[in-house]
């Protein structure tokens, strides 16, 4: 094993621009269903695919897995709630709506950082969340849908943001679980429980199997050439950086996330309050990513 030494700034770094990625995760879930296939099926389809490319090496890696089933099965289980809840919420609320609320997790992961982590909490993070706080309220200004009582899409957001919290926390709490196995559950288990969600909350009928194979080429590249890679990154990172910390570095989705929205989308234009908004989380990130240790630590990773 090939041991590599990692500051906190450069983890964060690599987790702020991986999180980028994830700000297109609507993007295929949309193409999916413009095919015909029902937004149900269409979040089985996108994480059903990289099982495709894990399974091998989960069979390959399964020996590191044995040591560690227990902390794995909990990790695999609270990130594929988050996963599943997040996906059904792009789906059954508006884009900017669904990010936004996921990205409550930062004030949950700080919660479970100081209460099972003995993490610090430090002047620098304080106003890294004050200020990312802020910002989701401006991208919220707008009062889009505000006369209205929450949907079912707003409570997946915030359940996607609790859940991805929890299992944050848990690979920090275990460092030592093998990524690539525990990446391949947390698709394993993603994929099950939007099967559950397909078949027994929506009862939609399984989608033709033409449709499928039509839309495989497009869902494979977006789900294992796009989106998977970020996805092993953030795990990665996770065990080594503190949750609330993460949370906030993974705002940069937002960015791309609104922005992608706005221009792709014409029901979800943005404005200037809302911009002032993602400036905000920006300069969060920044804050969190440049003051939020005391002191810079060095962590050791083995790749």
């Amino acid at each position: 094993m090939q041991i590599r030494t990692y500051s906190d700034t450069s983890l964060s770094l690599i987790t702020f621009l991986s999180a980028s990625a994830w700000g297109m995760y609507w993007f295929p879930l949309r193409i999916i269903e413009s095919t015909g296939i029902s937004s149900a099926w269409s979040v089985v389809i996108i994480n059903a695919c990289p099982i495709m490319v894990l399974l091998p090496l989960f069979l390959f890696k399964y020996k590191n897995l044995q040591q560690n089933i227990k902390p794995v099965l909990f990790s695999a289980l609270m990130i594929g709630m988050a996963f599943t809840f997040y996906a059904n919420a792009l789906v059954e609320t508006t884009i900017i709506k669904a990010t936004l609320l996921f990205y409550l997790n930062p004030i949950i992961g700080t919660i479970i950082g100081l209460i099972w982590l003995s993490e610090k909490l430090t002047i620098a993070r304080v106003i890294s969340i004050l200020i990312a706080m802020f910002g989701l309220l401006m991208l919220l200004s707008e009062g889009q849908d505000s006369a209205h009582p929450l949907s079912i899409g707003d409570f997946y957001g915030v359940l996607s943001g609790l859940f991805w919290a929890v299992g944050a926390a848990a690979l920090n709490r275990w460092p030592n679980v093998p990524i690539v196995p525990l990446t391949g559950l947390i698709y394993l288990s993603t994929t099950i429980l939007s099967v559950l969600f397909a078949t027994i909350f929506y009862n939609d009928p399984f989608p033709e199997i033409s449709l499928i194979i039509s839309i495989l080429p497009s869902s494979i590249f977006w789900s294992v050439i796009i989106l998977l890679p970020g996805f092993m990154i953030i795990f990665k990172v996770s065990q080594f950086l503190f949750p609330g910390r993460v949370g906030i570095l993974m705002m940069s989705e937002v960015i791309v996330a609104i922005t992608s929205a706005s221009v792709l989308v014409p029901s979800e234009k943005m404005i200037i309050w809302q911009w002032i908004g993602a400036f905000a989380i920006i300069v969060a990130g920044l804050i969190e990513v440049v003051f939020g240790y005391t002191k810079e630590n060095k962590t050791t990773t083995r790749i």
